[in-house]
């Protein structure tokens, strides 16, 4: 647990030793993460809004990537993890429950959230999931559960994947490497990391603070 809130707080260390040592290949990994961030359900504790974050203010202080083609990298991989978690959805929906190692790593909890905030916003979720960790992961496959037409699916989900990728990748780029932000690095994370859980707070408060019926 110790490593991965180090990996989480110091990722702007560890993707610029990464960038150093791949170079270009570093699209590739970058893309994959996001893939597997938003595509698998297995894999929901990847990070996402702090990569973009990240990702985008080295790219404006080494010069190994270029921020356009980056941003298009991602939104395509964003778009793709979206879809294949989609489709698992629709074909095998509570069969992926069956699979005994799926068992440990995901939570029933997660997916019933999920649909709890699905229920409520309605295909915004699909939007609004993308700046929400976890909940990111699995909307598209509640989405799949629930059989959502998928014409009206993938309107929201290319709307989110065009939102979300630009909106940190070039927050990363043209603020991270101011000097407050760049010393602070971790506490912008937190922060990110807060501001995106946010919603899930104030929906658990506000469901605890709900008079419980007899």
């Amino acid at each position: 647990m110790g490593a991965i809130l180090d990996f989480f707080l110091h990722l702007d260390k560890h993707l610029a030793d990464l960038m150093l040592e791949y170079q270009k290949t570093t699209y590739l990994i970058l893309c994959l993460i996001i893939f597997c961030e938003t595509g698998l359900v297995a894999t929901p504790i990847l990070p996402g809004d702090s990569l973009l974050f990240a990702a985008g203010m080295l790219t404006a202080s080494n010069g190994i990537l270029n921020i356009w083609l980056l941003i298009i990298l991602l939104i395509c991989s964003a778009i793709l993890g979206d879809n294949v978690n989609y489709f698992i959805g629709r074909f095998f929906g509570e069969k992926v429950f069956q699979i005994k190692f799926l068992k440990k790593i995901i939570k029933r909890e997660y997916l019933d959230k999920t649909h709890a905030f699905y229920e409520k916003h309605g295909g915004k979720t699909i939007i609004m999931a993308r700046f929400v960790p976890i909940v990111r992961t699995f909307a598209p496959f509640a989405a799949g559960l629930g059989k959502m037409d998928y014409s009206r699916y993938i309107t929201f989900c290319l709307g989110g994947a065009f939102l979300w990728v630009p909106l940190l990748s070039l927050a990363g780029y043209y603020f991270g490497n101011i000097p407050i932000v760049k010393n602070n690095f971790e506490k912008v994370i937190l922060g990110i990391i807060f501001i995106s859980i946010l919603p899930i707070i104030i929906s658990y408060i506000k469901s605890k603070m709900k008079p419980k019926t007899a």
